[in-house]
């Protein structure tokens, strides 16, 4: 399926994106200078990805299979055979797992380089640039539209439209993130220590604490702003992975208040942190436990 093949997709919806539809667009946001100052660090962030692509890609956690078998139960359809438009892809990461699924797969990303390694990656699955603020996609096109890790980058007032535009009578929204499981005391450990180093308890990407709290916290603030909230239903999905030392550093520090920090702060960090590890992995392999959110909303 390529962007002008795809019948329900203008033949230009390349150009179309790359010209500036959507691609790389920030929420428009209240003005004065403290709101500048938060759209300028947003935007910093959102686009530090794009330096550290191939580090993302390498290290960054993928998702369980349970979680594909929750979206296709509280959609109540399935994902194979179904037309998915990936928004925010990144490097592929659930792009791959939503083809193995047997899903018809076109992926929307804003950024230049994540989208490059995207290709280099992820071969025969379209991508086009745009963002979830002003897709770059025909009404009703899609029966899925999927956020992993990349709703929070956009404005609910303006992406939820864009949505369910886009989504076909039926079509399904889902948005999920991979948090960190608080309640295993070396992550939460780790969590005050980040946000000890960046003096901010909103600095880490981490969560509330359990599952619920994770549940509600980011349920609450997924559809703020929106004009109309649909009907919609989450669950959390636990899951764990192990993975070398190196490796787990190297997935904490492609998060965006780590990549914006720049390589000397970032190293200050990790020569401490390795340490700590070593003290609760000595075997040198950290198990990772996450929470993945996971909310399905279906347009009427």
């Amino acid at each position: 399926m390529t962007p002008s093949s795809h019948s329900d997709t203008d033949a230009g919806t390349e150009a179309k994106a790359q010209a500036g539809t959507g691609g790389g667009a920030e929420p428009e946001t209240p003005t004065g200078p403290d709101a500048d100052t938060r759209n300028r660090t947003r935007a910093t962030r959102a686009h530090s990805f794009n330096t550290a692509a191939a580090q993302y890609a390498a290290n960054r956690p993928s998702y369980p299979p349970a979680l594909f078998d929750v979206i296709e139960e509280l959609a109540g359809r399935p994902l194979t055979g179904a037309r998915v438009v990936d928004v925010g892809a990144g490097t592929g990461i659930a792009t791959v797992l939503l083809r193995a699924r047997g899903a018809h797969v076109l992926a929307v990303e804003p950024g230049a380089g994540m989208a490059a390694e995207f290709r280099r990656t992820v071969p025969g699955v379209p991508i086009v640039r745009g963002d979830g603020n002003a897709l770059p996609l025909r009404d009703a096109c899609a029966d899925f539209l999927t956020y992993a890790q990349s709703w929070h980058w956009t404005d609910p007032a303006r992406s939820l439209p864009e949505a369910l535009r886009v989504l076909r009578p039926g079509g399904v929204l889902a948005l999920w993130w991979n948090t960190d499981a608080l309640d295993v005391p070396w992550i939460a450990a780790q969590t005050r220590r980040i946000e000890r180093y960046f003096d901010d308890e909103q600095a880490s990407k981490r969560g509330t604490g359990s599952k619920e709290g994770v549940a509600g916290t980011r349920t609450e603030l997924a559809f703020e702003g929106a004009p109309d909230i649909p009907d919609h239903a989450h669950r959390v999905v636990r899951w764990s992975r192990r993975v070398p030392v190196d490796t787990h550093l190297a997935n904490i520090t492609s998060h965006s208040i780590f990549l914006v920090l720049g390589e000397e702060g970032t190293e200050a960090f990790l020569a401490e942190e390795r340490a700590h590890l070593l003290e609760a992995f000595p075997d040198g392999q950290v198990e990772e436990v996450y929470d993945v959110l996971v909310i399905v909303a279906t347009r009427s």
